[in-house]
């Protein structure tokens, strides 16, 4: 029972966004009883002070009914609505015979108090309020017909258009003083909320993030026990269509135990989070799982499942399916429960597969992949018909060719593309394995057949966030940014924790002229751990070259951590180190022509004595620099998994890169690495409308 005290003077606060709440001043929450009743109060909180007709809430609340019979069920409503709230607000409803209207002196909103800060310029709090609100929708989960969701729908979408408004002036307001962290902090909360990113129009889908299991003592068995049954937790629900589910790499990277639901949820951009563990006894199990509602952190729903280590496959049949139908009552939606996915029967294999995966996606660390290659060719060798796990090992030989310091990058390609074909041809649905086969494609110049496969891919799977951002990676590779720019917002959505992720987007912006905004999105992938050199190429093009340079020096502190010297080279350290990374950052971001001058002949120079004569080092700076001739000396040369990357940097329409495109040795550089065959089918890029008649012109 709560106290009733007099509340005159302090307003009761409700809350719009997502599932509707009631809370007194002292905030403690009042649940209100009847489903109407709510509903009543809801669409009278979203405008306090205006008055509802009578009629409209009968024909929004009981469509169907004859007219007496509906007004009399309002009368009741309200005469319980006043019986429950008067002691707390004695002057809460302004009630006639014809219509209903909360007083607005006694109530305040999540979406006031959000628009309020946003117009009153409390940036911080307006921030804040986004990143709580997040992407719920305003009154969600009420349902009461046609006539209501229309209605409502309308509502959101006026709600929705006075905060973007709302959210531009602020924008601009922080722009014009300066203020480039409150901008960011509130250009990436608003990011949150903006649904105009979003790459399909269809129906809306509950967000999920699955966080890894928790293994209940220190043994390798219930460790990887517990890795498989999230690993398959994440595979299962991903099929099931009203459910989106988080990428793995995020939920390994964003979920640390001491965190709060609300913090990871916020990291995740998930409505609910699902969380499990692990404990083993001898040969027994025990598996607990529960959903938790994010914005409360309380517990939805929990599961126990029991198993044993000889038959740890039903154990997670069991616990997906149990999730999946738990989860459609738990969220009132109905799912088809998967039934069990296409992997190997071997338990020895599957362990085997787990292991690698892990290493694989660590990626970073002496000796990490050559293991991780190790542990899956042992797996294959046990089961050489397990599909998921030669598109598994097709991923281990792509991060060693792009992440580690080898001299056989193209063999690495090699074997990725044979991996990927073997997966193909045992399960034609390995989506991730098409992206990868891609990836070799552009070795041998054929961006065609590139983004043919990355689009079936996607086409397959479509809430894989790997075979998402490749595609609109490759986009970017030819130039077409704009069309690129849903692929890679929607990769960043599905995988927020992701630093990859954000250099794209930090490279999409600036090619598309968004300083600002590259400026943020390169800021946040510093912030989760990458290099800072294309934020420092960002921040040159804003003009502020000063702080450009100082931030492409940072970059020196990742050495032989997150990046590595070039293959086959030693590590520079010291003073030789601080000296490199000095005349680097000059020549890329000072804008001295001397810098520049200095720096290209470095590259120069390291071209003709590096052992890989198109080291990611050569080829971006390259880039970044204008440096034309060398550009077309190494990408024109050979393409690898590790400077196709670099492609992207091209389509900047800024100095001095744009002199690449303005070079008279450019449209052959396309034409030598199909570049002009991927504008003949898949568009122009952004940059050179005129590209396609000139490709022609040979022909007539």
């Amino acid at each position: 029972m709560h106290e009733v005290k007099d509340h005159a003077d302090s307003r009761l606060r409700v809350t719009l966004f997502g599932t509707f709440r009631l809370h007194l001043a002292c905030g403690d929450e009042l649940e209100i009883t009847g489903k109407r009743a709510r509903a009543v109060l809801a669409i009278l909180c979203l405008t306090p002070g205006v008055a509802v007709e009578r009629a409209r809430l009968c024909e929004l609340l009981w469509h169907g009914r004859f007219q007496a019979q509906a007004r009399a069920s309002l009368r009741q409503t309200l005469l319980g609505l006043k019986k429950q709230l008067t002691p707390f607000q004695p002057d809460l409803f302004a009630i006639t015979r014809e219509s209903v209207a909360i007083n607005e002196a006694t109530v305040t909103s999540d979406l006031a108090e959000l628009e309020a800060t946003l117009s009153g310029n409390s940036h911080s709090r307006a921030s804040e309020l986004l990143l709580e609100i997040g992407g719920r929708a305003l009154l969600g989960r009420l349902d009461f017909g046609e006539a209501f969701e229309l209605w409502l729908a309308a509502r959101r979408a006026q709600a929705e258009q006075r905060l973007q408004h709302a959210v531009e002036e602020a924008l601009a307001e922080l722009q014009r003083l300066g203020d480039v962290q409150e901008y960011a902090r509130l250009l990436d909360a608003w990011r949150l909320r903006d649904p105009s990113g979003a790459v399909s129009d269809g129906p809306a889908r509950t967000r999920i993030g699955i966080l890894p299991f928790q293994a209940i003592g220190a043994d390798d068995t219930s460790a990887h026990i517990a890795q498989g049954l999230f690993d398959e937790l994440v595979s299962t629900l991903g099929e099931v269509p009203q459910l989106l589910i988080a990428g793995r790499g995020s939920s390994l990277i964003g979920a640390r135990p001491e965190s709060p639901p609300l913090e990871l949820a916020r990291a995740l951009r998930v409505a609910y989070l699902v969380q499990g563990s692990v404990q083993r006894q001898g040969d027994e199990l025990r598996a607990h799982v529960s959903l938790l509602e994010a914005d409360t952190g309380f517990e939805r729903w929990s599961h126990c499942s029991r198993g044993t280590t000889g038959n740890v496959f039903a154990l997670q049949d069991d616990i997906s399916r149990a999730v999946s139908r738990e989860l459609g009552h738990a969220l009132a939606l109905e799912m088809n429960v998967p039934g069990p996915r296409r992997t190997t029967p071997s338990k020895s294999a599957y362990d085997l597969y787990l292991r690698g995966r892990a290493l694989t996606m660590r990626a970073i660390g002496d000796g990490v992949m050559p293991r991780a290659v190790e542990l899956l060719e042992a797996s294959l060798a046990i089961d050489p018909e397990f599909a998921a796990g030669w598109t598994a090992l097709a991923e281990a030989h792509a991060h060693t060719a792009v992440y580690t310091p080898c001299l056989d990058r193209l063999e690495q390609s090699k074997r990725m593309a044979e991996c990927a074909q073997k997966a193909i041809e045992l399960d034609p649905d390995q989506g991730h394995a098409r992206a990868m086969l891609g990836i070799h494609r552009w070795t041998e110049n054929d961006p065609v057949g590139a983004l043919d496969l990355a689009h079936e891919a996607y086409r397959l799977e479509p809430d894989n966030p790997d075979v998402v951002l490749r595609l609109g990676s490759f986009l970017l590779y030819i130039g077409r940014t704009r069309e690129a720019l849903p692929f890679i917002e929607a990769a960043i959505d599905l995988d927020p924790v992701n630093g990859r992720n954000f250099a794209m987007l930090c490279v999409a912006r600036l090619n598309l002229g968004h300083i600002d905004e590259a400026i943020v999105a390169g800021q946040r992938m510093v912030d989760l751990g990458l290099p800072a050199m294309w934020l420092a190429v960002a921040t040159a093009a804003s003009g502020n070259r000063e702080l450009a340079v100082e931030q492409y020096r940072q970059t020196r502190l990742l050495m032989n951590t997150v990046i590595f010297p070039p293959a086959g080279t030693k590590p520079l350290s010291g003073t030789a180190l601080r000296a490199y990374w000095q005349l680097a950052a000059k020549g890329v971001c000072s804008g001295g022509a001397v810098h520049r001058a200095v720096y290209c002949t470095l590259l120069d120079y390291l071209h003709t004595t590096l052992p890989d004569p198109g080291d990611t080092s050569i080829v971006a700076p390259a880039i970044w620099m204008g440096h034309a001739r060398l550009v077309y000396k190494t990408l024109g040369t050979q393409i690898t998994p590790a400077n196709m990357y670099c492609l992207m940097s091209l389509w900047a329409d800024i100095e001095p890169i744009r002199q690449i495109r303005l070079h008279p040795e450019f449209l052959p550089f396309a034409e030598r690495i199909g570049l002009m065959a991927a504008w003949d089918k898949y568009g122009c890029p952004d940059l050179l409308p005129a590209v396609a008649l000139k490709s022609r012109e040979p022909q007539k």
